[in-house]
C-alpha cells in the first residue's frame, strides 16, 4: 500500500509538471522570438480558468476545454497587436514592467467581474471516479488532463518541427535580420505564437479549475514554477523545458511522498540552482544570437 501511495504522489507530482510546461513552453516561445517577458502570463492561466466557469453552462466541460483556450487565444492576439509589438525593439525590462501591470490589470478585473472570493469548480460526471490497478488508485480526471497535457504538447511540436510556419519560428528566433533579408515578415507569426503560448496557459487553467478553487490570484505561484521550468530546461530549447517540467514535477512529487510537501517549492528552487551551477544555459540551452 506503501508503495502505491508512493506512486500517487510521484504521478501528482507530475501532473504539476505537466500544468508548469503548458505555462512554460508559452513563455518560452513568446521570449524567445520576440524578446518579452510577459509577467502576465499566469493572469491568463487564472483568465482559462474562470473560462471554464463561464463557458461550461452553455458548452460543457469538454466544450470549455475546446472553446476556452482558443478565447484566451485571441485575447492573446489583442494585447500582442495593441502592446507587445510596441515593446519588441527595446531592452526587455520596459517589457517586464508593461507585463506587470497587465498582469495587474488583469487580476484587478477579474476581481471586479467575479468577486475575490475563490470559486468552486466540479470535476464532470463523465471524469468523476478512481482507476483501479491492483493497490495502486488514481483519479480519472487527473489521468485525463495528462493525456490532455501530452496531446497539447505533441501537437505543439509537431507544428514547430514539421510545418513551414515551425521553421520560420525557429528561423526567427535564432536570427530575424536573416528573414529580413529573404522579404519574409516576423509580425503575423509574432501574433500567432503570442496566440498559441497565451492559449496554452488558458488551456492550462481550464484544466486547473476542477482541481484547485478559481481565483484572481491563482496564477502568480504557477507563474513563478513555469519561469523556474524555462531557466532549468533552456532558453529556446523545446525538449530543454519538456525535461525541466518532469524534472520539477518528480522532485515535487518526491517531497510530498515523503511528507516534506512544505519543502516541495524550496527544493525545485535548488534544483535550479544546481542545474545552473553546471549548466549555466538551462539542460538544453541554445544560443541565440541576437540576445547576445
Amino acid at each position: 500500500m506503501q508503495t502505491a501511495l508512493f506512486l500517487s504522489q510521484l504521478l501528482n507530482g507530475l501532473l504539476d509538471g505537466f500544468y508548469y510546461l503548458l505555462i512554460a513552453l508559452g513563455l518560452s516561445l513568446i521570449f524567445s522570438l520576440g524578446g518579452i517577458v510577459n509577467l502576465a502570463h499566469g493572469a491568463f492561466f487564472a483568465v482559462g480558468a474562470y473560462m471554464a466557469i463561464v463557458l461550461t453552462p452553455y458548452l460543457g466541460f469538454f466544450g470549455a476545454v475546446i472553446v476556452g483556450p482558443l478565447v484566451v487565444a485571441a485575447m492573446g492576439i489583442v494585447v500582442e497587436r495593441l502592446l507587445f509589438a510596441r515593446f519588441y525593439r527595446i531592452d526587455p525590462l520596459y517589457s517586464l514592467l508593461l507585463t506587470f501591470g497587465l498582469a495587474m490589470v488583469l487580476e484587478q478585473s477579474m476581481r471586479w467581474i467575479f468577486g475575490s472570493a475563490p470559486l468552486a469548480y466540479s470535476i464532470p460526471d463523465a471524469l468523476r471516479g478512481q482507476i483501479f490497478m491492483g493497490e495502486f488508485i488514481y483519479s480519472r480526471y487527473r489521468l485525463f488532463t495528462i493525456a490532455v497535457a501530452i496531446i497539447a504538447i505533441g501537437l505543439l511540436w509537431l507544428l514547430l518541427n514539421r510545418t513551414a510556419f515551425g521553421r520560420i519560428v525557429r528561423a526567427g528566433i535564432q536570427n530575424p535580420d536573416i528573414l529580413g533579408t529573404l522579404g519574409i515578415s516576423l509580425r503575423p507569426y509574432l501574433s500567432a505564437v503570442a496566440a498559441i503560448g497565451i492559449g496554452l496557459a488558458g488551456l492550462a487553467g481550464i484544466l486547473m479549475a476542477p482541481i484547485q478553487p478559481v481565483h484572481p490570484a491563482m496564477g502568480a505561484e504557477v507563474l513563478v514554477a513555469a519561469f523556474v521550468v524555462v531557466v532549468i530546461g533552456g532558453l529556446g530549447s523545446f525538449w530543454g523545458v519538456v525535461l525541466a517540467a518532469i524534472l520539477v514535477g518528480l522532485v515535487k512529487g518526491f517531497m510530498a511522498a515523503i511528507d516534506l510537501t512544505s519543502w516541495s517549492l524550496a527544493s525545485i528552487y535548488l534544483l535550479m540552482f544546481i542545474v545552473l551551477l553546471v549548466r549555466p544555459r538551462g539542460l538544453m540551452g541554445e544560443r541565440i544570437l541576437r540576445f547576445e
